[in-house]
């Protein structure tokens, strides 16, 4: 990994990369400012009337060409992931096994969700032909997260390419490296497979100031994911230039147990959904709400499951490092806060905390007052509450400012439905946990403290698409409605046509009996 050279010759300020584990040094890259962020606005802009200029198949196979050309070269890329992160090499590789589906789905449906369609007219407009399309929004900022640096930013950056945007992406500055090779992979496909030198996805790195200039830069959308906190600060930027913004920003995801539900893998569900990545994940567990009927045998099943879970940055751990160290503080906070509140851990404690790694954390008994519970921890540790009932635990669960993620295990089908449907969260997995992510199809997001806009699926190519609307007089209007020319019979008959259709009064159909 080379250093990011400035743009021309004035001097510019530099960050590193840096291992969360080791902390050694990766690399070295420029901070962008204003002046090079509008520099590559301006190129996308350039860039994205071309990208926008080729036919659908043709942006088709350049994104399947790319998707090879990652999958091809997996290791490298799960290798960097692993560095700069600290998360296990097998878990960097599932990501990006996750991103290339994904990819993959974005490119072969683009056409079929966007393309131009015909609407019904109505009675009253029948004279005029009704279409929709989604046209490109032209250029799409993103600004990607630390914690999956490829998944998560793929999900922006590989539906906006397919709905036909030029994009500019600013990844996190712990995993730039991970952002860069992204950039220069997709440039390299396009110029060694098609010959094409258009710089339709572009890298700018920095520091939370980059992503400001960004914000500000008069883009057609703006993809960020990260805290709600750091959201706000790019929602007022961004506001400067009424730019839109897709926002992901986390959540408090719950886990619902049923007393019927199979303990043995709603226990391993709780206890990969919480501790993988070291719980640095959006849609981790970090609140599991049990019956009372069986809270007993779910806390002994987890507690065994978590004993033989090990961090470290050697093959048999489990998970890695925290990958931004001020996240141990935030950990810290919310377990003593717990205890101070009259929580107790049942697995792990305070002592868990041994920077930059911290071992499994199980609290009971907390308030859900609490820190624990109310705020997101993205940490290794997990809250379990013991509920009357199903309905009890819903309605905790919904009480979270957070509305991203959530899961419920019960073997009624039935009663796994309507939990699902009742959950306030914009995603919830059935006797699993976080498979709504793994499937391209599906919409990505939340809303509340987690969010507005929809990543993924065909919600995902829309989102990073603007709605056309067109009509096409193809006969002359039975009534004249829009003219000077519009008299009183015109008048009466459109007032009849609508009394005559709409003017009823409505009556419910009675059911028979019987």
């Amino acid at each position: 990994m080379s250093p990011t050279a400035p743009a021309w010759g004035a001097a510019r300020d530099f960050f590193e990369s840096v291992n969360p584990a080791t902390g050694e040094v990766l690399a070295t890259f420029g901070i962008d400012g204003q002046r090079e962020v509008a520099v590559a606005v301006r190129r996308a802009r350039v860039a994205a009337a071309w990208w926008a200029g080729l036919p659908w198949q043709d942006r088709r196979l350049r994104l399947l060409a790319w998707k090879s050309h990652m999958t091809r070269y997996m290791g490298r890329l799960a290798q960097l992931v692993h560095d700069e992160t600290g998360k296990p090499l097998d878990d960097a590789t599932l990501e990006i096994v996750n991103a290339i589906l994904h990819l993959d789905w974005a490119a072969r449906h683009a056409r079929g969700v966007l393309r131009p369609r015909r609407v019904p007219s109505g009675l009253a407009m029948m004279n005029q032909a009704a279409s929709v399309e989604y046209q490109p929004l032209g250029v799409v900022g993103v600004i990607g997260p630390w914690n999956y640096p490829v998944f998560t930013p793929m999900g922006s950056i590989g539906y906006a390419l397919a709905a036909g945007n030029a994009v500019v992406f600013k990844p996190s500055e712990l995993t730039t490296g991970t952002g860069q090779w992204l950039v220069r992979s997709f440039t390299e496909v396009l110029s060694e497979v098609f010959g094409d030198s258009e710089p339709v996805l572009q890298l700018v790195t920095g520091l939370g100031a980059t992503g400001a200039e960004l914000a500000r830069s008069g883009v057609g959308k703006l993809a960020f994911t990260g805290s709600a906190a750091t959201a706000r600060k790019v929602l007022a930027a961004a506001a400067e230039t009424l730019t839109p913004v897709l926002a992901e920003c986390g959540g408090k995801d719950a886990l619902l147990v049923a007393a019927d539900a199979d303990l043995d893998a709603a226990a391993d569900a709780a206890a990969w959904g919480a501790m993988s990545n070291a719980g640095q994940t959006c849609i981790g567990v970090e609140r599991v709400y049990v019956a009372e009927a069986v809270y007993h045998s779910f806390l002994e099943k987890l507690n065994d499951k978590l004993g033989k879970l090990r961090p470290g940055d050697d093959d048999g751990a489990a998970y890695g490092p925290m990958t931004l160290p001020g996240q141990v503080d935030v950990v810290e906070r919310h377990l003593a806060d717990a205890v101070a509140r009259g929580g107790r851990a049942a697995v792990g404690g305070l002592d868990s905390v041994r920077a930059p790694y911290i071992h499994p954390v199980v609290l009971v008994d907390v308030p859900e007052e609490s820190a624990a519970v109310r705020e997101e921890t993205f940490g290794p540790v997990l809250t379990v509450t013991p509920v009357p009932s199903l309905a009890d635990a819903i309605r905790l669960a919904n009480a979270s400012p957070y509305a991203l993620g959530s899961a419920v295990f019960t073997k009624r089908r039935r009663a796994g439905m309507r939990a699902a449907r009742a959950l306030r969260a914009g995603m919830t997995s059935v006797n699993s946990v976080i498979s709504f992510a793994a499937v391209p199809s599906l919409p990505f997001g939340g809303s509340g403290e987690s969010g507005f806009g929809r990543m993924h699926g065909a919600d995902g190519l829309r989102e990073f698409s603007r709605a056309k609307s067109i009509t096409r007089q193809r006969m002359r209007p039975v009534v004249r409605t829009t003219t000077f020319r519009r008299d009183r019979r015109d008048m009466d008959r459109i007032v009849k046509l609508v009394t005559v259709l709409h003017g009823r009064l409505y009556q419910p159909k009675r059911r028979r009996r019987g």
